[in-house]
């Protein structure tokens, strides 16, 4: 028998989260992020899960292959771009989306010849200061790219840094847009400026967002950028981790769970041994009080989390035994929840989970 760790992928909640995507932006298409193995959840699922996305955008030029390998025929977009001579043929060839945001990119593409034209994503930084143009240098590149006779159609995009405070005291997305605006002036080409928040912030931001392509990302596994929940959003959960309860101990007051001995009874307990730890993903800061829910009652971690195992507190669960079913996150328990409980964020858990963990598809509330 395997380890009783399962990641449960839930297909038909990736393709409500999409259909969410299209209810807040409507009139736009959609680019369905599936970068990093699809935040986890596998790139073959991804393009299942969002098989009705308008194109699928990632950073991994091998996975663009992969996608077209697996039969994946409308576009795909690369987000940093290429980053090297040799992968230019391969934008043509494979009729590949690339996003450009710096002059070595536009070099690149200037100095080898496309039989086929590709079409391109040039990037304008308005203040998120990691790629892309600034608002005063973006028509001089966007010209450079116009006069490469290989280069047909040029999309004018942007990132936004606070898209979840919609009004963030150093940096709004009005300000953002402000630039947007005034750098591309003039430009033709359809417009891509929203990412998750932004998307999510469609209704509020109708007039500053015009988007003729979205991109949304972490809300399409069912978690949020900050702000309100995903639940509040209608979102659905993803991916449900799940374990299984594999020993008990009885505690007395003055014992002590785990490395470091942080944690000590104050008075007769029972604690479970969960077959997860922070090799398989689980976040090793997760604190004592961390939800958990086992048998369908909600308790928490007690002690550290160890590399293969952690543990619960079983007192609140009637009949606990080896064997009783955990959910460490997904259906039922929020993994922002538990993400912020960690001092971290929900993209990071899913894409941290660890190829050792075993992974199924059904449908959500049934796992594995």
């Amino acid at each position: 028998m395997p380890r009783p760790l399962c990641a449960t992928i839930h297909l038909d909640s990736m393709q409500h989260n999409l259909a969410r995507a299209r209810a807040c932006a409507p009139e736009a298409k959609v680019w369905a992020v599936v970068k990093a193995n699809a935040y986890g959840h596998g790139l073959e699922r991804g393009m299942k899960g969002f098989a009705l996305a308008d194109g699928l955008a990632l950073i991994e030029t091998e996975n663009a292959l992969r996608l077209r390998e697996l039969g994946w025929i409308k576009p795909i977009l690369l987000l940093e771009g290429i980053f090297d001579a040799s992968d230019v043929p391969l934008l043509a060839e494979h009729n590949i989306n690339s996003t450009v945001h710096c002059v070595e990119q536009i070099k690149l593409l200037e100095y080898t010849q496309l039989y086929r034209p590709i079409d391109v994503h040039l990037k304008m930084n308005t203040g998120m200061n990691r790629l892309g143009f600034k608002p005063d240098e973006y028509k001089a590149a966007y010209k450079r790219l116009r006069a490469i006779p290989g280069i047909r159609n040029i999309t004018l995009m942007t990132h936004f840094a606070n898209a979840d405070e919609l009004e963030h005291p150093r940096l709004s997305v009005a300000e953002q847009v402000e630039r947007f605006v005034g750098g591309a002036q003039g430009l033709e080409g359809e417009r891509s400026l929203s990412n998750s928040g932004g998307v999510l912030h469609q209704a509020v931001l109708q007039a500053e967002l015009q988007n003729d392509w979205v991109r949304p990302g972490i809300m399409l596994y069912g978690g949020t950028p900050g702000g309100r929940t995903a639940q509040e959003f209608g979102l659905r959960p993803t991916m449900t981790l799940t374990s299984e309860i594999i020993a008990i101990q009885n505690l007395v007051a003055g014992d002590t769970v785990g490395y470091g001995s942080r944690f000590e009874a104050t008075g007769p307990m029972q604690v479970g041994v969960v077959a997860c730890g922070y090799a398989d993903g689980y976040p090793r800061h997760a604190p004592h009080g961390t939800p958990v829910i086992v048998d369908g009652v909600r308790t928490s971690v007690v002690g550290r989390v160890s590399m293969d195992m952690m543990t619960v507190d079983l007192t609140p669960i009637r009949n606990a035994r080896v064997g009783s079913q955990v959910t460490l996150w997904g259906d039922g328990l929020p993994i922002d929840e538990v993400a912020t409980m960690s001092g971290t964020i929900g993209y990071e858990l899913m894409c941290a989970l660890a190829p050792r963990v075993r992974v199924t598809e059904g449908r959500l509330g049934t796992h594995g």
